[in-house]
Order: C-alpha cells, then structure tokens, then sequence
C-alpha cells in the first residue's frame, strides 16, 4: 500500500524519475518546468529540503511499495497559519481518487504536524480534475488565480473549526 512521507535526500532518485516519466503527462494541464529543471535537479533538490528544514515548506511524496514515486504534495510558503499547496500524480494512478486521499490526508497532516489552519491551491483554468479534486477534498471557490503564464481559480480550505 502506498504511504504519505515526508521528502528526504534519499527520495531524490525516485523523485527525478517520477518527474522524468510523467513530464508529458503534466505538461498537458500545467506549464512545462523545462530541461532546466531537470539540469539543475540536485540543486533545485537540494534547495527544496533546505526550505523545508527551514520551515517555509513542506514536502511530501507518496510512495508505492517497491520506492517509485506515485505523487507529489507539497504545502508552500508556511506562514501565520496558512500555507498554498501544490500536487501533481503520476499519469498511471491518476482518476482512481489517490489525489483526493492523500490531499485530505495532508489536510489533516497540515494541522498536525505543521499547525496550519487554512490551505489555499490554484489550478489553471483547464484543470478540471484537479479543480474537481481540490471539490471533494473540502474546498471551496474564492478567487481568479494568476499563476504566472495562465490563470484559474483559487480554492481555499478551513482547517479548524471555528467555535
């Protein structure tokens, strides 16, 4: 059974090829990260855990049995409570509610271990699976997004209940 980790140095490898075998598959709903990001992997790599022991981000994997790298989940810029996050599924596992399942379990894990109480994610226009994921994992509508090049919506997510 697949399981949520946190990302460490030793997901590296199996990082760099979730990224690799998926990279058409992603480039159809986001923007293409280019032959750069693949260039500069250990350094990127490495700054990410840099962030996250810093306590910017959090970085998550899901991992299958056998080491591959099946997901990516990732809560960015962690601050006053709040933080925006980020996923992506690997074209295999994609439409059979593995997004939804890890995205609530990290919705948990945000307040757990990262004592987060709101989460925000936006989506390009023409993602609708992920729009549709971000729906049946509690969150709801409030705004355009700009994410750089293209622009969709914003989704938020209340955390805690509020008395």
């Amino acid at each position: 059974m697949p399981k949520l980790k946190q990302l460490h140095a030793g997901h590296a490898p199996a990082v760099l090829a979730f990224e690799l075998a998926n990279r058409g598959y992603f480039a159809a709903s986001v923007t293409d990260r280019g032959d750069d990001f693949f260039d500069e992997f250990t350094a990127r790599y490495s700054a990410l855990l840099a962030e996250q022991e810093a306590g910017i981000c959090a970085f998550y994997v899901l991992v299958a049995e056998d080491g591959a790298v099946l997901g990516r989940f990732n809560l960015y810029d962690l601050e006053n409570g709040t933080a925006e996050l980020g996923y992506r599924v690997a074209q295999d596992v994609a439409g059979r509610g593995v997004a939804t399942a890890i995205v609530r379990e990290l919705c948990r894990l945000a307040v757990a271990r990262h004592g987060l109480r709101t989460l925000r994610a936006g989506t390009s226009r023409e993602n609708v699976a992920s729009q549709r994921v971000l729906i049946k994992a509690g969150f709801v509508l409030i705004d355009p997004a700009d994410l750089g090049d293209t622009s969709g919506p914003w989704y938020q997510r209340d955390l805690v209940l509020r008395r």
